[in-house]
C-alpha cells in the first residue's frame, strides 16, 4: 500500500481548475471517499508509515472476512490496542491517518470497514445516498459484533485486548458510546460528535443517551457548540446523565467549532479545536490504557 506524503495533495486544487470528472478521479487516487470533496489540501495531515507496519487484513467476523486496516509500531509487543471506528465515509485516506498516528504513539490501531456487506460509501459521490443507500441498512447489533472480532483478532496481532480503546468521528462517535456499554472488556473510548439521542429503530434500537448509565468503561466526549446536527441541549442531558450514573465520562464542548472539527480535509476543520481534541484523547488512552 502506497502511503501518501504532504506532496500527493498539491493537486487536490479547487474544483474549478479541473472538469468534474478530472477532480473524481483525483480525490479518488488520493484515498478520500468521493463524497468529501472539495478536499481542502492546505490543511490535510499525512502521517508517514516509516517505523510502523501497516497496511490491511481480513478479520474473521460472523462468517464473514471483515476487512480493516491496522498500523501498529514495528517491532512492539503486547500493544494496547485501539479501535477506530469511521465516519460515515467508510474507512478512507483520512481514517487511515488517524490510524497511523496512534501507531506512532505506541498503538495497534485498527480501523474495520463496517458497512462493507451493505456496499462501498467511498465509491458514493454524494452524502445522501451514502445516508439511505448503506448507512441507514447497517444494523448497531452487526457493527458491535465486528468491532468484538477486531479486539479478538488483535491478540495474534502484538496487540493486549485486556488494555483495549475505542474512538470515533461522527457516526463512529455514537458507535464509540454504545460499544462503551457493549464491551465489558473495553477501558476507554474518545467519541469525536457522536449523536446522542434519537427514534429508536430496528437498526438502532439504542443511542447514546439511552446507554448513559450502562458504561463498562469511561468515555471523552468531543463536540462542537456549532455543531447544527447535534443540539446542546442533547450534550447537556448527556452530561446529566453521566452525572446521575456516577460515570468517570467527560464531555467537553468547544463554542465556536462545528460539526467534523478534526476533519483535517475538510471545510469544517478548526485546528485549534482539533490539536487540543487529540492532545485530551492521548492524554485519555495514556491514563486508561496505560
Amino acid at each position: 500500500m502506497k502511503d501518501t506524503d504532504a506532496a500527493d495533495f498539491d493537486s487536490l486544487l479547487p474544483a474549478a481548475h479541473l472538469d468534474r470528472r478530472g477532480f473524481v478521479a483525483t480525490l479518488g487516487a488520493a484515498g478520500f471517499a468521493l463524497a468529501v470533496q472539495p478536499v481542502m489540501a492546505q490543511s490535510v495531515i499525512a502521517t508517514p508509515a516509516e517505523g510502523l507496519d501497516q497496511g490491511t487484513a481480513g478479520i474473521p467476523s460472523g462468517g464473514d472476512a471483515l476487512p480493516a486496516y491496522f498500523a501498529r509500531p514495528t517491532g512492539k509487543r503486547d500493544l494496547p490496542v485501539v479501535l477506530v471506528v469511521q465516519e460515515i465515509f467508510g474507512v478512507h485516506e483520512h481514517i487511515r491517518d488517524v490510524a497511523r498516528r496512534l501507531a506512532h504513539l505506541g498503538y495497534l490501531a485498527i480501523a474495520p470497514e463496517l458497512y462493507f456487506r451493505q456496499g462501498d460509501p467511498s465509491r458514493i459521490e454524494n452524502i445522501p445516498d451514502i445516508l439511505s443507500g448503506i448507512v441507514s441498512k447497517v444494523p448497531d447489533a452487526q457493527v458491535l459484533a465486528d468491532l468484538d472480532a477486531c479486539a479478538a483478532w488483535a491478540g495474534g496481532q502484538n496487540g493486549d485486548p485486556a488494555r483495549l480503546g475505542t474512538t470515533g468521528f461522527c457516526w463512529g462517535g455514537r458507535i464509540t458510546w454504545l460499544y462503551a456499554a457493549h464491551n465489558p472488556a473495553l477501558r476507554a473510548g474518545v467519541a469525536w460528535y457522536g449523536r446522542l439521542g434519537g427514534t429508536p429503530g430496528d437498526n438502532t434500537p439504542r443511542h447514546p443517551i439511552d446507554v448513559a448509565g450502562a458504561l463498562h468503561a469511561p468515555v471523552l466526549g468531543l463536540y462542537g457548540g456549532q455543531d447544527q446536527g447535534i443540539p446542546l441541549a442533547d450534550v447537556e442531558a448527556m452530561r446529566e446523565a453521566l452525572k446521575k450514573a456516577g460515570s468517570g465520562s467527560e464531555i467537553v464542548v468547544y463554542p465556536d467549532a462545528p460539526h467534523a472539527f478534526h476533519a483535517d480535509y475538510r471545510p469544517s476543520y478548526r485546528k485549534a479545536e482539533a490539536e487540543d481534541g487529540w492532545k485530551r484523547l492521548t492524554e485519555w488512552f495514556a491514563r486508561h490504557l496505560g
